[in-house]
């Protein structure tokens, strides 16, 4: 299902557009639709398309030696004795190609790890082989720290040849409705909250009615193609698994400081930033500073939060619970996922209320800001005022006591800046009380709506 890489697909078209030799890389976590941008790009163009498998390298070489010659409609390639890739695309080069010729390597690290030359071999290609032929080589893969290694790294024999590259990420949340048009605004957020914006997650849903049922048949299940997904991506991405499973495991048990994270592994801090800050290269972790810290990068305040949606409900819901669902016990399992899912959603639902920010009003930035003892759920800065917001994804609706809960943490707020505006968002909208106070105060904004997020 093709949703929204437009951007990316016009990068990719361009380059085919241009004349004379072409090289991108693409690369990105596995489902998060590679193949897919791939195979809408190559529609209606010349192209080779080969995925790479564990196997024989002598094998996997002749397999993409017969999908050429099949291509070429050349039977005296396909009875060729060659060595190596060097020699089959030196083969290729003696061709000529009035319509640029893409060929894509899909799974390309898998080939370094059957081959290790094989950088050094495609640097000879590019440099040598191809660097005159009007053709689109893109190499794919879906192991993030090796694809960078091998092709991006200044390490890498292949480094400074790519002519474009694209880390595709996860879909934005303004996107999902192109996977679920007939879903409300607050099914899409927590559809969001479970699955992040990795399309092919999104694909197993989409025809849910029942987000719980969804959640017990796809992940619960140890049968299910989602249950042990997060463990797959991080024992190809890193070392030690262990390690880095007990830091997540912590962060999505509520411990955010280092010191506690490395604490519950009984670690020194030192011990554990450098897996850290893998997983923050990894795209699963980042780091967050009080909006108004005046110099971010020497802030001692810094929290640290699962980035990726999917990998933070594993790691809250399905590792710690692992005993129970491996003897069938899913229902116990979901109803510790009913009893605090609102609670769950709100780290999303406050993701959501920044970006809205950002989207509606004026401002240079937006985040969180806490202290030791307040914590505010949005604030935006502008140039001469600050805008503040409280979110509430409850059953309940917002009172004038959340009101003027906000404004009396805003006093803390270490800043000259007075504030404008005072934001609520609710996910099951507000008093009569807090309506009417609204009407006479331009100074606070009712949020039950986020259609400005999908914009």
């Amino acid at each position: 299902m093709f949703v929204n890489r437009y951007n990316e697909l016009a990068l990719l078209n361009d380059e085919y557009g241009s004349d004379g030799f072409k090289f991108t890389v693409l690369y990105g976590r596995r489902r998060v639709g590679k193949t897919t941008l791939l195979k809408e790009y190559i529609q209606d163009k010349p192209a080779i398309y080969f995925l790479v498998t564990l196997e024989n390298i002598n094998i996997v070489l002749k397999r993409l030696q017969n999908i050429i010659a099949d291509f070429l409609e050349d039977d005296f390639l396909r009875e060729l004795q060659l060595k190596d890739v060097k020699q089959l695309f030196a083969y290729i080069a003696k061709e000529t190609f009035e319509k640029k010729l893409i060929i894509i390597i899909d799974e390309f690290q898998y080939l370094t790890k059957l081959d290790s030359s094989m950088p050094s071999q495609f640097q000879y290609i590019v440099d040598e082989l191809l660097k005159n032929k009007n053709i689109h080589l893109v190499l794919c893969g879906s192991i993030i720290s090796m694809m960078y290694e091998q092709t991006l790294s200044y390490n890498s024999p292949l480094y400074g040849r790519r002519t474009s590259d694209i880390k595709l990420e996860a879909i934005a949340f303004k996107h999902l409705d192109g996977f679920f048009p007939n879903k409300e605004q607050n099914q899409l957020i927590e559809l969001y909250s479970v699955l992040y914006g990795v399309p092919k997650y999104l694909e197993i849903f989409k025809d849910s009615n029942d987000i719980f049922e969804a959640i017990d048949k796809n992940i619960l299940n140890p049968n299910a193609y989602l249950y042990n997904e997060p463990q797959f991506i991080l024992q190809n991405e890193v070392n030690e698994p262990i390690t880095y499973f007990s830091i997540l495991e912590a962060i999505a048990g509520g411990e955010h400081k280092i010191g506690n994270i490395a604490g519950k592994l009984n670690k020194n801090v030192q011990n554990i930033t450098s897996f850290v800050s893998k997983l923050i290269e990894l795209d699963i972790l980042y780091k967050d500073i009080p909006v108004t810290e005046k110099n971010p990068a020497k802030s001692k305040k810094g929290l640290y939060f699962i980035k990726d949606n999917f990998f933070r409900f594993w790691f809250h819901y399905v590792l710690p619970y692992k005993s129970q669902l491996e003897i069938g016990n899913s229902t116990f399992v979901l109803s510790k996922i009913k009893e605090n899912f609102n609670g769950y959603v709100s780290k999303t639902y406050e993701d959501l209320a920044i970006q809205y920010i950002l989207t509606n009003f004026d401002v240079l930035k937006c985040g969180r800001w806490w202290d030791k003892s307040n914590e505010i759920d949005a604030v935006g800065v502008a140039n001469d005022h600050l805008i503040v917001a409280e979110c509430k994804y409850s059953n309940k609706k917002v009172g004038i006591n959340i009101l003027e809960a906000l404004k009396m943490k805003t006093k803390y707020i270490e800043t000259e800046l007075p504030v404008k505006k005072y934001i609520l968002f609710g996910k099951s909208g507000f008093t009569d009380a807090l309506i009417k106070l609204s009407r006479g105060d331009n100074t606070i904004v009712l949020v039950d709506k986020l259609e400005a997020v999908f914009k």
